[in-house]
């Protein structure tokens, strides 16, 4: 039952990865579009592909947490007294993120608009750094099991600020090539060349990075290392056949398979930092089964979700698929 709860957890983090990542990323396009008259094209795309479904992605962030803390309490309870500021920051930088998106559509001078539009920006990069951050110190097992772990080593070294970068770089890849894949939907050949040269440049950029951080791996965080060449190298390396495949066909693939070739790259490196990590939730130490709440919390946390499962997911599907058909008014 522990093991289950574990499972559903980490596809909550998938998801989210994910979705909330291509939000972040297209965030990151926004803040390097150029100025007002230049990127103005690049962010009215932006605008439109996100609008209809920017504030339903946090919905697996909430699922996250309430199976976090439900299902396993004490693994909550140290990464929170622990991970408190990188996950300060990144809660501030969700709500500034909000709120820039949303105002920067009613305000109507000049400034205001660059202030709102430049805290939308700004605070999409920001925030998939800081959970990058949270994620590396929770996998290089910085995290103690009792908690209450050194509140600036935790997140301030190698392995998780090569998370952060990883993740702004996955990010930005992902969402680039899910706008030049909306940019060809809208037979737009302008944006589509402009997002598919950024594509190809994040996912060299973001390839370098990883390379590099085998080595910081191997030398700050060994079990992580030795997991990820081990039983998760499978899943590494379907990551980057996807990643590889989307970048070959950026020119002529269809919009979909793009789409869907830049989730696996993006989902499969998230399961394998899963798969490696197991049985552990915090990286090194504290088993499933030591972390998880009671059988019967278990059982009923476990229905609970299994009910959310069932109508989340065809309701974010329907929206996905009806603003994909352009039946969604975004203006």
């Amino acid at each position: 039952m522990s093991t289950f709860a574990a499972v559903v957890l980490f596809i909550g983090v998938t998801a989210y990865a994910v979705l909330g990542g291509a939000d972040y990323g297209a965030g990151f396009w926004d803040l390097t579009a150029g100025g007002a008259r230049r990127g103005r094209g690049s962010r009215h795309l932006i605008d439109q592909a996100l609008a209809p479904v920017w504030e339903a992605n946090h919905v697996w962030l909430i699922f996250c947490l309430v199976m976090l803390w439900t299902g396993f309490p004490s693994a909550f309870a140290a990464i929170m007294t622990t991970l408190y500021i990188p996950l300060g920051l990144a809660a501030l930088g969700i709500v500034v993120r909000g709120s820039g998106f949303a105002f920067r559509k009613v305000v109507v001078k000049t400034d205001q608009q660059r202030a709102t539009g430049a805290a939308f920006a700004t605070s999409s990069v920001i925030t998939p750094f800081f959970l990058g951050t949270v994620a590396g110190g929770i996998a290089s097992g910085r995290v103690p099991a009792d908690g209450h772990g050194d509140p600036v080593t935790s997140w301030v070294n190698p392995t998780s600020l090569l998370g952060g970068v990883l993740a702004v770089g996955v990010c930005a890849f992902v969402a680039a090539v899910f706008l030049t894949a909306e940019a060809r939907t809208r037979a737009d050949a302008r944006l589509e060349g402009w997002f598919r040269r950024r594509a190809q440049a994040t996912a060299v950029a973001t390839g370098a990075v990883a390379l590099a951080g085998i080595a910081i791996l191997h030398a700050d965080a060994g079990r992580l290392f030795d997991g990820l060449t081990g039983r998760g190298l499978p899943l590494v390396l379907v990551s980057a056949a996807c990643g590889l495949a989307s970048i070959a066909l950026l020119h002529r693939a269809a919009p979909r398979l793009l789409q869907a070739l830049a989730v696996g790259a993006a989902g499969t490196v998230v399961v394998g930092w899963g798969v490696a990590q197991y049985p552990y939730l915090l990286g090194t130490h504290l088993r499933i089964g030591e972390a998880a709440a009671p059988e019967a919390t278990l059982a009923s946390l476990t229905l609970v979700a299994a009910a959310a499962l069932l109508l989340v997911v065809p309701a974010m599907a329907l929206l996905f698929v009806l603003h994909q058909r352009g039946h969604l008014d975004t203006t």
